[in-house]
């Protein structure tokens, strides 16, 4: 009888932090899951000191055990999508809160989450954040095949930072190495992302169903004869600078002699809310700046041009639930939109005049209703099946792998085997040297679980650390 498929999907962050990460891999686990009964399959969640939850969850939300969490983490699901029951399971691994980098790292080697015999397929959510500081198993001993997703354009972020194009130059060898190191095949979202040894671009997300049954009502109300959207412009995002809102205030500012008469809201909530309201206030436009807001909330079913002129973003998600609920969607044409161009709601423009022609044309206009088709492209099961597909699940196990093939007139000299043998095993010694080196490394800036999180987790609390080769 053949063994039963266990995929581990590892994630830098959960529920209720409402983060990219926290959200599509609880999707993607639970999509998995139904799409194949035959597969087990286990969502790996960060698990935070109650002095670090205070800080990351909104709301004062906290808990005491990470059971509390499991059951917050599935009843958000379950709100969303429908499913009587999810038929996955949830374990934490032990995090720390970086407040210099404002992201969740792992402490200690978070591969011993997963038993031995439960360790099969691997799916590390942003492969060069969990593994930056990876101290333990190399993942590519423990699973047998290890596939990163990449989610975030890092290296974007920090040339925005003082000494911003120093940092992204050792960034993005940094990210080489740990990726090579500990992942079989990366698929990046987008070709917003850095290109990554063994990488294929594949748009792995889709939306949550409420955005498409909000689009299938609109498209209900114009078939109708009725108005579906009595609102103008608006854009939505977690409000600091690098989220498109000082893109999108500039395109306002240099052109509002062309944009005369023009609205738009602005929902968020964040560090640079106050700067953003100060900057809306000095336009003569009319921009209006609220809190952040769930989108499928009903104050934004009636709006009908979706502004998002951010480049930081790899897929961005609020652009995917606006074509979902039938709006159009003006964005930059940059490769973190190239996924969204299939569909005839989609506007882009290069540069500041193209920004205000689109803009106009588009108040001016009625979306195309979305078919069938396309309202399955934007959905989770289309993101599975091409997640399976570009993951090669549902293939049988490679016996070999090369990097790439040896020139045409060495092969003439050298028999296949032999050169194939021997440059596996340069390749693989190689790895081996390069990961010890790592794991080394990591040894001494790496950090351990303290006692609490160990106890809550049910681990083993960490005695005086020892460097030793794995």
């Amino acid at each position: 009888m053949e063994k039963k498929q266990q995929i581990s999907i590892f994630t830098t962050a959960s529920l209720p932090w409402m983060t990219g990460t926290a959200i599509n891999p609880l999707f993607r686990a639970a999509y998995l899951a139904s799409h194949d009964e035959e597969r087990k399959v286990t969502l790996v969640l960060p698990w935070l000191s109650l002095q670090d939850q205070e800080h990351v969850y909104p709301d004062n939300i906290t808990f005491n055990l990470p059971s509390e969490q499991e059951i917050y983490v599935r009843r958000w699901l379950e709100e969303r999508t429908g499913f009587p029951s999810t038929p996955f399971n949830i374990r934490f691994y032990p995090g720390k809160f970086s407040t210099d980098k404002r992201s969740i790292l792992a402490v200690g080697d978070i591969t011993e989450i997963i038993p031995d015999e439960e360790a099969d397929v691997a799916v590390l959510e942003e492969p060069e954040h969990l593994t930056w500081y990876h101290h333990g198993k190399r993942w590519k001993t423990k699973f047998r095949l290890v596939v990163g997703v990449v989610h975030t354009n890092y290296l974007e972020y920090v040339k925005r930072e003082k000494n911003g194009r120093l940092q992204a130059f050792f960034l993005k060898h940094i990210n080489s190495w740990v990726v090579t190191i500990y992942c079989h095949k990366v698929i990046r979202l987008s070709a917003a992302t850095q290109d990554l040894p063994r990488s294929i671009i594949c748009n792995v997300h889709g939306v949550n169903p409420r955005f498409i049954e909000i689009g299938k009502k609109k498209n209900e109300q114009q078939q109708n004869g009725n108005q579906a959207y009595t609102k103008g412009a608006y854009y939505i995002g977690k409000m600091i600078w690098s989220k498109g809102y000082k893109e999108l205030l500039n395109l306002l500012h240099d052109h509002q002699k062309d944009l005369t008469g023009l609205e738009v809201d602005l929902y968020g909530n964040g560090e640079d809310s106050a700067g953003v309201k100060d900057a809306a206030s000095k336009l003569e436009l009319t921009v209006r700046v609220h809190p952040g807001c769930d989108h499928a909330d009903p104050l934004f079913h009636d709006y009908k041009v979706f502004l998002n002129p951010s480049t930081t973003d790899v897929v961005c998600t609020t652009s995917a639930e606006a074509l979902a609920m039938g709006k159009l969607v003006v964005c930059a044409n940059h490769p973190s939109n190239e996924f969204f161009k299939q569909f005839p709601n989609c506007r882009t423009y290069d540069n500041g005049k193209e920004f205000v022609e689109a803009t106009r044309k588009a108040l001016t206009e009625e979306p195309a209703p979305l078919t069938d088709t396309q309202r399955h492209e934007l959905s989770w099961e289309a993101a599975t099946e091409r997640f399976i597909k570009a993951a090669e699940l549902d293939q049988a196990p490679p016996t070999a792998e090369l990097d790439q093939a040896p020139p045409k007139r060495v092969l003439n000299k050298i028999p296949s085997k032999l050169f194939a043998s021997a440059s596996m095993n340069l390749r693989s010694n190689m790895e081996d040297a390069s990961a010890y080196v790592h794991y080394v490394g990591t040894g001494f800036v790496g950090s351990q679980p303290d006692e609490d999180q160990c106890k809550q987790l049910g681990l083993a609390v960490p005695s005086r650390r020892r460097i030793s080769r794995r």
